[in-house]
């Protein structure tokens, strides 16, 4: 039998496609280890927070999961944490370096009875504070105002004054303890009141640590509380993005919220691309005021919604951080690499909450919170199981706390980055996000006549376009639970007919109007009125001619000059919005 020749393959009989995809392919893995060598590197040089990091059967817990060999666009679409485009998280060693922060958003009632919360929560674990302000505060009236009464301290704290304030934050090191507060229309004069409380307390405002929401778009889309016109409201908060820069390294000025977004009604996509193009509208603005984008972006934040559908969440976190990272380093030519990494907070969604069998609240807010970590947030607040009832309770807030903390410390999710990563579903799920959003970019843009995303958004809040995708898709979402194709567990199927509820209940009182109407009434007889009035000149005069408020918002609260006295003179020069009606 004559020997079987074997003859060598002929490379130009491969066809050039198949040549060029192994090459290709070469290419990958190599980029693939040196990416993987720069993450070990840098892994070296981060700070490990000295955890315990083995399962309960005593074995050892990997820091990543990583594949034997990388598939296809692995480092474009998924790759390393702490490196571009950041889906598996924004730092090398994610939660093994720091946990998250964790907030509970408090406030009731006067400043004093606030101020003993959040001690009781800083007392219990919370590293962070979270303040939430009553109707009044929001909407820029004081406590006397004759709009505030029956509302004052019943959805939040009442805050009037730099005397509110001060109260508010006594015996609280305000360059230790990070502040988080949830104000929008007159953000800049809160945020003036905080800063000059704690001048008065020594600490300089460059060692003040926080954020204020300050996201006036998403309440013309969703919240509704707004007091200023679109485009006035948009220049104050350049000016506070432009303060911060100057003034206040470590405070975030503006956290670009899709909260809101989600409890009106909106998808996940939708939640996603419009809380995205709002922020990119802020950045267009901040750059048309001659600000550079890598002076103020690393201090951009953002805060999402952790709704109840588990992997949408987090394939929503991912590709959040994914899309960001890329129009930041491609579309604005962001130079520095915290310029590209989303930073966000994350509160679990009080829409998903119900009156009805109220301690299934609290199961329902640790799956959503544990979406929200392996999501990879810098930062979590927890409802309460009775926040659809009323103010959450001491007992309720302390068990929303302690949610947290056992997904913290018990359940090994903070052991490993991203542990969903490379998931088929998690992954073909991040990807349709994604281009949902994507969509929905190129249609807001078409609004503002393809001249960018601040014209669009404009554009798109004036002819309620945003309104009516949200509206379209909270009236579906009511559809499908009326026809029971989702199911609420104790409100459209296992009902309890004989339901009592046995939680105890926060009730707020008259008394809080009643002192704080009190206090103003003395605040207003004390202060120097003089003084007063050449503040609130000087403010107006600062709104005609087009300069920072900031400024004299400072001298104002320091002279003790009320939130309402500001907003009042503020109407006076740049009115009041007023919604057109959206069917």
């Amino acid at each position: 039998m004559s020997e079987m020749k074997v003859n060598p393959i002929d490379s130009s009989a491969v066809p050039q496609s198949i040549r060029d995809e192994d090459q290709n392919h070469l290419h990958e893995i190599e980029k693939y280890q040196k990416a993987k060598q720069k993450w070990e590197d840098d892994l070296k040089k981060s700070k490990d927070r000295g955890g315990y990091y083995y399962s309960v059967s005593s074995s050892p817990i990997d820091i990543l999961g990583l594949p034997e060999t990388p598939p296809k666009h692995f480092l474009e679409k998924i790759g390393f944490p702490g490196q571009y485009p950041y889906t598996r998280g924004i730092h090398p060693n994610m939660y093994r370096g720091k946990l998250w922060t964790m907030r509970q958003f408090s406030g009731f009632g006067t400043p004093e009875e606030t101020n003993e919360r959040y001690h009781y929560l800083l007392q219990n674990g919370q590293t962070g504070l979270s303040v939430a302000f009553d109707l009044p505060t929001l909407m820029g009236r004081d406590s006397d105002d004759p709009w505030s009464t029956g509302e004052v301290g019943k959805c939040g704290v009442a805050v009037s004054s730099l005397r509110d304030m001060e109260v508010l934050m006594h015996g609280i090191d305000q360059g230790n303890v990070t502040t988080s507060m949830t104000i929008n229309s007159p953000s800049f004069i809160l945020w003036a009141f905080y800063i000059a409380a704690g001048e008065k307390k020594g600490t300089h405002r460059s060692q003040m640590g926080g954020t204020l929401q300050n996201d006036i778009l998403k309440e013309f889309i969703a919240q509704k509380e707004f007091i200023f016109p679109v485009r006035p409201s948009i220049k104050l908060v350049v000016d506070t993005i432009e303060f911060a820069t100057k003034e206040m390294p470590k405070w975030n000025s503006i956290s670009i919220s899709g909260y809101h977004i989600r409890e009106a009604g909106s998808t996940a996509a939708q939640e996603l691309a419009f809380t995205l193009a709002d922020g990119f509208a802020y950045i267009e603005a901040a750059l048309d005021r001659g600000l550079d984008i890598d002076d103020f972006a690393p201090r951009l934040s953002h805060f999402f919604n952790s709704h109840i559908d588990f992997f949408e969440e987090i394939a929503k976190f991912r590709a959040a951080r994914r899309i960001y990272a890329r129009i930041m380093r491609e579309e604005y030519h962001a130079k520095k690499e915290r310029s590209w990494m989303l930073r966000f907070h994350t509160q679990t969604a009080g829409c998903s909450l119900t009156a009805q069998q109220p301690e299934n609240n609290i199961v329902r807010t640790a799956f959503e919170a544990l979406a929200a970590v392996l999501g990879g947030t810098q930062s979590l607040h927890t409802n309460s199981m009775d926040e659809t009832l009323a103010l959450p309770s001491e007992k309720a807030v302390t068990i929303a706390l302690r949610t947290q903390q056992i997904i913290a410390h018990e359940i090994g999710v903070a052991h490993t980055i991203d542990p969903l990563g490379g998931s088929w579903y998690v992954e073909q799920l991040t990807d349709k996000i994604e281009a949902e959003a994507y969509e929905y970019f190129r249609k807001i843009k078409e609004l503002g006549g393809n001249r960018g995303f601040l014209p669009g958004v404009i554009a798109g809040i004036e002819s309620g376009f945003f309104q009516r995708e949200i509206a379209q898709a909270a009236y579906l979402h009511q559809q499908e639970l009326d026809r029971k194709d989702r199911i609420i567990v104790g409100v459209n199927d296992y009902v309890d007919p004989d339901e009592k509820i046995d939680i105890p209940i926060l009730k707020i009182t008259e008394e809080a109007e009643l002192r704080q109407k009190e206090i103003l009434k003395k605040l207003r007889s004390e202060r120097d009125n003089r003084k007063v009035e050449q503040c609130l000149a000087q403010l107006k005069e600062s709104c005609e001619n087009n300069t920072n408020v900031m400024y004299p918002v400072l001298e104002c609260a320091h002279a003790m000059v009320t939130l309402g006295e500001m907003m009042n003179v503020m109407k006076s020069v740049y009115g009041e919005y007023i919604e057109d009606s959206v069917f």
